[in-house]
């Protein structure tokens, strides 16, 4: 007698062919196709485009400066991030990739413009970290100073960056007021009538982009004038307060946020 019918077999045997199949598929979605140098920098690109940027440094040697920022510090780096999304070109053409062991080179085509009239391409250096890909920017060595300051290098480097950008904007405003002042018998004046003369753009001093609170005093008489920055918020736009007068002098101190005395 037979114990089951020949409906019941083939019925065993599509599940089994289902079973498998689905098996199948969850180990191919459990272990994905890694993904080839090439990928990593498009994906990285893409995500700069559409600023996605903790998840595009996430594929980069910047991992562990990126990884623990908090929300507030994401802001703080993002018009940083946003001026490098901005030149990038919406195209992104790879033109080669060379892989060497656990190391490899991806060339980016460079479009033409003023200062590349001729069709270059960009060699992009990555890594392999795990089963996956990441994009070295600069040495192993920075990789590694990277990874020792974790969060802080990145906001580490904003408040340097911010700092250096205050004392070179008073070393200019120095000769700013100086061919001011040769044109308009020898006095000095505000900010405003030094963008109207095409000295400076706003940008320049504009607190959102530059971490800093920069402001002027013209004498009355327009023989002098003093001017100040402070960081927007200590500790974390800047650290130093500045103080600056017509003379080129230049002053600096940690003086808490507040505006720096001669």
């Amino acid at each position: 007698m037979k114990m089951f019918s020949n409906r019941f077999l083939s019925l065993l045997c599509v599940c089994s062919i289902l079973i498998t199949t689905g098996a199948l598929a969850c180990t191919a979605q459990n272990n994905p196709v890694p993904r080839t140098p090439s990928d990593v920098v498009r994906e990285f690109y893409k995500a700069m485009r559409e600023h996605r940027f903790r998840e595009a440094f996430a594929m980069t040697s910047y991992k562990p400066a990126v990884e623990g920022l908090n929300a507030e510090e994401m802001e703080l780096l993002r018009p940083g991030f946003e001026e490098k999304a901005a030149a990038i070109d919406a195209t992104v053409e790879i033109t080669g990739e060379q892989i060497s062991g656990d190391k490899a080179t991806v060339f980016v085509k460079v479009p033409v413009t003023a200062t590349t009239p001729q069709v270059t391409s960009q060699p992009l250096n990555l890594v392999k970290s795990g089963n996956d890909w990441i994009i070295l920017f600069g040495s192993e060595a920075d990789a590694a100073e990277v990874k020792k300051a974790g969060r802080r290098y990145l906001l580490d480097m904003l408040i340097e960056g911010h700092e250096a950008d205050a004392e070179d904007f008073l070393k200019r405003l120095a000769i700013w007021e100086g061919i001011y002042n040769s044109q308009h018998n020898g006095v000095y004046s505000d900010f405003n009538a030094l963008i109207q003369a095409g000295m400076f753009s706003n940008d320049v001093i504009d607190p959102k982009l530059s971490g800093y609170n920069y402001h002027i005093t013209v004498a009355k008489d327009g023989k002098t004038y003093v001017a100040g920055a402070e960081p927007v918020n200590h500790g974390k736009t800047g650290k130093l307060s500045f103080w600056a007068d017509q003379t080129g002098a230049i002053k600096s101190a940690d003086n808490g946020g507040r505006p720096l005395k001669p």
